[in-house]
């Protein structure tokens, strides 16, 4: 018999850099005017004085506070404004020709009115809940300057125009091959689409010939971008939830920086999206960055804009699920990342919350999992956040007569995602060790769930 064990403590894009990036790349997070007071207590001030000054310094907080929320109220005014009369007068996508009948402008004019981007009116006086948002996006990306944002704004209808955006959703751009490239997987804590992106794919030879080995190829994968990004975009609540996206952008087996048709064709996707969709990107996640994207990217930075390149985050191969599960519960996080969703899981859904175990530096510690009675399959998931442990799995039973089960040897986990499963005649408990032999503690994230089953017998005949 098996001993229970003892266990321890429990736009214009030319000359610009072409660099790899990801396609998607401008976005904000809240908390952008958190105001600080510039006065400091004095070391020697008696008391009341302390008091007397932090009620000062608390009055011109809230002082500061009030005029930058009054100076962005006006900013908006202001802009809505500007958008209104260039949309009543004709000329929000451009001066209109001289050469056009009165009866033509008229009719232009109506059907200017009935415009809109991402499915919101652009026309304020519409009273969508939407509009402001909108416009809000162009004014942070422009840093409240009007002028700024709606010369931006006419831009990006121009570039749509150009572009045929409108009509990209329902275009068949017959892109084969690429399936594993791009998907739209889950949300994040605080409900926003994830966008992964994996280059990965483009390492097979053949793949890559067959996407960039023509100019007409690369134009249709620029396009094939540019509709992902909207997709994104169809999956956001601009009148009252979320409305802006996390792109994760994974560079694991990469195809290196000689590969320049799809350096050039993500630097092109990525100064796109900065400069028409501003502020739909709430992350721009980086994982498993090779050194030599480090270098690029800091080449890159000076073409980028402020509000893109401070909140870029990247992840190295070993921070990758410890740096994603700060913003992705791990039952919304895909198993080849560390968390514990798998695609047309039939035993968990994301509504099975997940438990939590440390183990300490250099301790055993262990997960019991009960089985209340026999005829039961009893079925469990686990991730490591942190690599490198030993565990195994075993079975005791409540019967002191019975035998215990070893389930799983000692092994070792390097990052990978488990799942078990298995069937038990009579009640008892499920050990599963973790020995962490490192200077750090470890994190296990787990999940189990029992199922009734009928066992099946086979009778020879």
């Amino acid at each position: 018999m098996i001993r229970r064990p003892k266990m321890k403590n429990e736009a214009n894009y030319q000359g610009r850099e072409q660099e790899l990036d990801s396609p998607l790349g401008n976005y904000d997070q809240p908390n952008d005017y958190i105001l600080e007071s510039p006065r400091e207590l004095c070391p020697d001030s008696d008391e009341e004085d302390v008091e007397r000054r932090a009620i000062e310094d608390d009055e011109e907080t809230k002082a500061a506070s009030a005029a930058m929320n009054k100076k962005k109220r006006k900013a908006l005014m202001e802009f809505r404004c500007r958008v209104e009369d260039a949309i009543m007068g004709n000329y929000i996508l451009g001066k209109p020709s001289r050469r056009i009948s009165r009866n033509e402008s008229l009719r232009q004019k109506e059907q200017l009115k009935e415009i809109t981007l991402w499915g919101v009116p652009l026309l304020p006086s519409k009273g969508h809940q939407g509009t402001d948002v909108l416009l809000l996006k162009f004014l942070k990306a422009r840093d409240y300057k009007t002028s700024d944002a709606f010369e931006m704004l006419k831009r990006t209808l121009k570039w749509r125009k150009e572009f045929r955006t409108d009509e990209i959703l329902e275009e068949d751009l017959g892109v084969s091959g690429l399936e594993d490239v791009v998907c739209i997987n889950s949300r994040d804590k605080d409900g926003h689409p994830l966008c992964y992106t994996s280059y990965g794919p483009f390492k097979d030879k053949d793949l890559y010939k067959k996407t960039f080995g023509s100019e007409a190829r690369r134009q249709q994968f620029l396009r094939w971008r540019v509709q992902f990004i909207e997709k994104g975009i169809k999956k956001l609540n601009f009148k009252r939830g979320v409305d802006s996206m996390v792109q994760i952008t994974d560079l694991k087996d990469s195809p290196g920086p000689d590969f320049k048709e799809l350096r050039s064709l993500s630097s092109k996707t990525l100064l796109l999206s900065q400069d028409n969709y501003p502020e739909l990107i709430q992350k721009n996640i980086v994982i498993n960055a090779p050194l030599w994207y480090y270098v690029s990217h800091v080449l890159r930075s000076r073409f980028l804009s402020h509000r893109t390149k401070k909140t870029f985050i990247f992840a190295r191969s070993q921070k990758v699920t410890k740096t994603l599960l700060k913003f992705i519960e791990p039952e919304e996080l895909p198993v080849q990342y560390g968390g514990l969703k798998r695609e047309q899981d039939d035993e968990f859904t994301p509504e099975d919350k997940v438990s939590e175990l440390i183990i300490k530096a250099n301790t055993i510690n262990y997960i019991e999992i009960p089985v209340v009675e026999g005829g039961l399959t009893m079925v469990w998931d686990l991730t490591v956040v942190g690599w490198d442990v030993l565990y195994k799995e075993e079975f005791l039973p409540d019967d002191e007569g019975s035998y215990n089960i070893l389930i799983q040897d000692k092994k070792r986990l390097q990052g990978e995602s488990v799942r078990n499963s298995f069937y038990f005649s009579e009640p008892g408990k499920i050990f599963v060790t973790f020995e962490n032999w490192n200077f750090k503690n470890r994190r296990v994230l787990y999940r189990y769930k029992a199922k009734p089953t009928i066992p099946m017998y086979r009778t020879n005949r």
